[in-house]
């Protein structure tokens, strides 16, 4: 039994978000492709990373009896996954086409500007553009032009050192289960909190040395990293969550997941701020809004900045603003969700931008406690599935003038435009909303696309009244 298949008009807010992306990240480089950038850390890693199994590769996915069907005709799974991930033309083969980007022109230039030599030989950018295992973990059929490849994200599935087999040979077994191959080293990506931080090491940075997307890698011209877990989720779907895939496995809703993304992800850049806070004598700026430093300079009266003022970042003047879009999302999202966790995280947010201006070990004190406060949240969304009509609410939360408030910078609105954009997406994929109303919400997303066109020219009041125009309209589906 395979589900409904997304109605069109999520299919098109969802990709039409793609472009979008770019511009957000304000790119120069070739690598777009949506998978794969370098990296964040989590509280702890999983098991899985830790493992020794061989990598068989691609290839040993690749049978008619397996994942390499030219059509879905599958039972159980399709069994044409493999083209659904190397397809050239969707957002769905990015990961396929991951290694290819490295030998882009601009690729290239970059990695000779960084002194990486070659980059698609470059361990900082095979990190994310690749599966790089070393080659003692490497089986027969294991290419690494074959990018992210399966195991990338589902673990290796050949054998332990000691012999014992991987989950090659369990998840096919007869009477398997999932459970059994999760034992066997498959990777837990049905758990949406093992997910989220599986894909925030390449989508939005990691603590090893080759999956952090410093400053200096974004001015050779690596775009800045943007995550969504439930966006980069329904791009990736290779599966369909019909009866048997839930009697084995748990389901959850677009809510959910972007949600748990937000708020990992944010646990995830505080983490890494208190851990690589400095390169050399300078502060790590990849932390920092960009527009907080890179706007028009000039002696004009009158002439507006970039950054503005917020009662959300209670900074002294002069002071760079905090990179903190996905907090502030998680923030409008908790007071929906989880009103008393959104309390804890208004105060320790406060807390955090306060200690700027008091040195460096109680910004990172501050830091460290409000990720574990993200990170606790996280996991009680995770645990439950809210109410189908909580999305429109969060959308309606996101354009109030509360949040907007908060919005004062580039980075801010265009994380707030994809998270709406993601959310009525989901909505729509789920039925919850049909297309025809969904519709009513285009003129909005237009005009707000339209003034995040150009970094350079950021309005945040006109943002603002164009978000609180769409939020009546949201609000007006409730």
């Amino acid at each position: 039994m395979h589900r409904r298949k997304p109605g069109r008009l999520a299919t098109v807010l969802g990709r039409a978000i793609l472009p979008f992306l770019t511009r957000a990240a304000g790119t120069a480089c070739a690598c777009v492709c949506l998978a794969l950038l370098p990296g964040l850390p989590g509280p702890a890693p999983f098991a899985f990373r830790a493992t020794a199994q061989v990598h068989e590769g691609v290839a040993s996915c690749a049978g008619s009896t397996c994942h390499g069907r030219q059509a879905p005709t599958g039972t159980v799974v399709r069994q044409n996954e493999l083209q659904t991930w190397q397809d050239p033309a969707s957002p769905a083969g990015a990961h396929a086409r991951a290694w290819r980007v490295l030998l882009a022109p601009e690729s290239q230039r970059m990695a000779r500007r960084l002194g990486l030599g070659a980059a698609d030989q470059a361990p900082q950018c095979l990190a994310c553009h690749a599966d790089p295992v070393p080659a003692q973990r490497r089986g027969p059929r294991f290419r690494i032009e074959d990018g992210v490849g399966c195991e990338a994200c589902h673990g290796g599935s050949g054998a332990l050192p000691d012999g014992t087999p991987g989950w090659l040979a369990s998840h096919a077994a007869v009477g398997g289960s999932h459970g059994a191959n999760v034992r066997a080293g498959l990777f837990p990506a049905s758990d949406l909190v093992a997910r989220a931080e599986m894909c925030l090491d390449c989508h939005f940075g990691s603590e090893r040395p080759a999956q952090f997307a410093s400053h200096r890698l974004m001015a050779a011209g690596h775009p800045r990293l943007v995550f969504e877990l439930d966006l980069f989720t329904a791009l990736q779907a290779h599966h369909d969550e019909d009866a048997d895939y839930r009697a084995r496995k748990p389901a959850f809703s677009g809510l959910r997941a972007w949600a748990v993304g937000q708020a990992l992800a944010s646990a995830r850049q505080l983490r890494l701020f208190a851990h690589r806070s400095t390169d050399g004598i300078w502060p790590e700026f990849l932390f920092y809004d960009c527009r907080s430093c890179h706007r028009p300079f000039a002696e004009a009266r009158g002439l507006k900045p970039l950054a503005r003022e917020s009662q959300w970042r209670p900074l002294p003047a002069g002071f760079p603003s905090f990179a903190d879009e996905n907090l502030i999302l998680l923030e409008a999202a908790a007071r929906v969700l989880a009103p008393a966790a959104a309390a804890e995280l208004a105060e320790r947010s406060a807390g955090f931008h306060r200690a700027f201006a008091q040195g460096r070990p109680a910004a990172d004190r501050a830091a460290l406690e409000l990720a574990t406060s993200a990170e606790r949240l996280a996991r009680a969304l995770a645990a439950r599935e809210p109410d189908p009509q909580s999305a429109l609410r969060v959308v309606a939360a996101i354009t109030d003038s509360r949040h907007l408030a908060r919005v004062t910078d580039y980075q801010g609105g265009a994380q707030t435009l994809i998270a709406i954009e993601t959310l009525v997406a989901s909505l729509t994929r789920s039925g919850l909303v049909s297309e025809a109303r969904a519709r009513a919400l285009r003129p909005g997303l237009d005009e707000a696309h339209a003034l995040l066109r150009d970094a350079n020219r950021w309005d945040a009041e006109a943002f603002a009244r164009a978000m609180l125009r769409l939020g009546a309209a949201a609000r007006a589906m409730l």
